[in-house]
């Protein structure tokens, strides 16, 4: 059953997370923007081994594609938020980088 108010909570963790992540991208230091992808890219191998594990039962009718096929699905699942968050992290890094070439390019012609 749909409830509104679980709703809104999911909808403002969602729009916590991506403004947080555009905050950490906009640090001048790279390190920052990468901690959230790194943090569910580390989650997602953690789903998707012990997914592997538990789906893992020894049989002779089942073969290494049954057990192969179905985890790299759920691994390739639970990394859509790692890529949505490396693009906002590249995004706001071609920004930044952007911005520093024409400071460069200012302070070569007020030298020049």
């Amino acid at each position: 059953m749909f409830n509104p108010i679980n709703a809104l909570i999911t909808l403002a963790l969602l729009v916590g997370i991506v403004l947080l992540q555009i905050f950490l991208s906009r640090r001048e230091s790279r390190w920052p923007g990468l901690v959230l992808p790194s943090l569910t890219f580390l989650f997602s191998l953690c789903v998707t081994f012990g997914a592997a594990l538990y789906a893992y039962v020894p049989t002779e009718h089942q073969s290494f594609g049954d057990i192969l096929v179905p985890t790299l699905l759920l691994f390739l699942m639970y990394n859509i938020p790692t890529l949505v968050l490396l693009g906002i992290y590249f995004a706001c890094q071609e920004k930044y980088s952007r911005k520093k070439q024409l400071d460069k390019m200012n302070i070569q012609d007020l030298d020049g």
